[in-house]
């Protein structure tokens, strides 16, 4: 008996970390947190250097700390954002899914409800890739009206409320309304802008990357 203990042991204890390796949900390979964005232009760092986009300076402040996977493509919609994520899910294994689309929603007039849908789809997505995910909501021209505002933004409130997801009302606050901070097509920020950017995704963003390994002084570098 006591000569088939170690063997014992050793199928007891493989199977425990098979367990928990099973039960803790993906982990990057050199064990840092990865942040997936997916967006639009206004995270593609669009008319401006790439470096230069608020995304970038979020990897430069993480100094390493975290990998930083920008998967924003200029002029997406929630529905091309839906069709591409799983993909992007599989391949990236993101510890953090930051969700910035909606505006080419909203600027093409398309049904709110529509873009909910979208929206819900990549959450649940995200939430069954073992990911946690910050909505960056985004805000439309008022000559699109009250009604349709209202609904639009709406959506980012009540993704938030039904998921208890950490959100960040309006990507562009404090910039939109500057023309010093705007490109001159009035929809796209200025390299100016990009910091100011960042520091409004900031304080939503901090306690997940705590949660997920990071203390504060470690990932402001």
């Amino acid at each position: 008996m006591k000569k088939g203990l170690p063997d014992v042991a050793w199928r007891w204890a493989l199977g425990w970390l098979l367990a928990l390796a099973l039960g803790a949900g993906p982990v990057s390979a050199d064990g840092r947190p990865t942040l997936l964005v997916m967006g639009d232009s206004l995270s593609a760092a669009y008319g401006i250097e790439a470096d230069a986009g608020w995304v970038s300076l979020l990897q430069a402040r993480l100094d390493g700390k975290a990998r930083v996977v920008n998967a924003s493509i200029s002029g997406e919609t929630s529905s091309g954002g839906a069709a591409r994520l799983p993909e992007l899910l599989g391949q990236h294994d993101p510890d953090i899914v930051l969700l910035e689309l909606g505006g080419n929603d909203g600027l093409r007039g398309l049904p709110p409800g529509q873009f909910q849908a979208n929206m819900r789809r990549m959450v649940e997505a995200s939430r069954e890739a073992g990911a946690e995910v910050l909505l960056l909501g985004i805000d439309i021209p008022p000559n699109y009206g009250r009604a349709y505002r209202d609904a639009f933004t709406g959506v980012y409130r009540r993704l938030a409320d039904d998921f208890d997801l950490a959100l960040v009302p309006f990507l562009l606050e404090g910039v939109a309304l500057d023309d010093n901070l705007m490109q001159d097509d009035g929809i796209h920020p200025t390299a100016a802008a990009q910091p100011m950017i960042l520091d409004t995704v900031w304080p939503e963003l901090a306690p997940l990357l705590e949660e997920n390994g990071l203390t504060l002084a470690e990932a402001q570098g």
